[in-house]
């Protein structure tokens, strides 16, 4: 089966070209470094577009983010669509039913998203869903926080954190909050390229006549267990091999709440993902739990 994978380069892409590599024939585009009128996808089977402009902590505009996650992913899109490509598999994100929340999101949850960035990425989900006909399937792939060797941004920055210093005011944190591996994420991707809906109808021996099409629709990508911030502290100080004490100290969550509100979110907050729907469709299992994750994320996987 052949591929067409943008955002090869980005931590995802990276880590599914590595695992998957021998299993397909991947090609490979960058809308950074590519010339888009050059591309040709006639002879692929499945586009994968992982290229994005992800959520920025220092903030971009809504022109920054519709031109990379509206009109790119469009334009990809049609290409596709003209040239005979079969399947188009979307990344998007949890960001565009919203934001923290105490009830676990599903694939049908009400779609809500609150900054420029889950704004962007539900407009592509909806515009390419208009594309889809019999022969041109859109899957789209909703995910939260993903984690793994070399990951960035807020994961790392608390890794650092674990590593420096040994006493953390973030001890008795009871939120509940799902993140993915990027192990798991990738076997996702992998499963819904691969998959077909199973259908048929019962003969009168009783034999199930089964045929199949390309899936297609919204998928949840979620590790098995959603964890608080205090656990996931506390494993990440067993694989550095570091005695951390978390302590629970009065007023700090309201402090952190006046002075630092998305910090605390980000560290009190919940955001539960229930992906039952995305399993029992594809009936797709994890290979890795959160702490086969957070051992990985660490050491790396062999």
């Amino acid at each position: 089966m052949k591929l067409l994978l943008t955002g090869s380069n980005g931590f995802i892409g990276n880590y599914f070209i590595s695992k998957y590599a021998a299993k397909y024939e991947i090609t490979k585009f960058s809308f950074l470094n590519d010339d888009f009128k050059a591309l040709h996808v006639e002879d692929v089977d499945v586009v994968i577009h992982l290229s994005a402009l992800v959520h920025q902590m220092g903030g971009a505009s809504k022109e920054e983010y519709e031109k990379v996650n509206v009109t790119q992913t469009l334009e990809l899109a049609k290409k596709a669509k003209e040239s005979g490509v079969k399947h188009f598999v979307f990344m998007s994100t949890v960001k565009v039913y919203g934001e923290e929340t105490d009830v676990a999101y599903n694939e049908n949850s009400v779609c809500n998203p609150e900054d420029e960035y889950g704004k962007s990425k539900l407009k592509a989900e909806q515009e390419l869903q208009k594309l889809e006909d019999d022969n041109f399937k859109v899957s789209i792939i909703r995910t939260p926080i993903v984690y793994g060797y070399g990951v960035k941004a807020n994961i790392k920055n608390l890794v650092s954190l674990v590593q420096k210093v040994p006493v953390l005011p973030f001890g008795g944190i009871d939120n509940k909050r799902s993140m993915v591996y990027i192990g798991n994420l990738c076997h996702l991707i992998d499963s819904v390229v691969r998959f077909q809906i199973k259908f048929g109808m019962t003969d009168v021996d009783g034999m199930t006549d089964v045929s199949g099409m390309t899936c297609s629709g919204v998928f949840l990508a979620s590790d098995d267990k959603a964890i608080s911030t205090t656990k996931l502290i506390e494993l990440i100080a067993k694989e550095l091999n570091k005695k951390v004490y978390l302590l629970k100290i009065p007023l700090f969550e309201t402090f952190l709440k006046v002075v630092k509100p998305s910090f605390h979110k980000r560290l009190y907050g919940s955001l539960g993902i229930d992906n039952r729907l995305t399993k029992d469709m594809l009936d797709f299992k994890n290979l890795y739990t959160v702490e086969d994750g957070i051992k990985h994320m660490i050491h790396g996987e062999c």
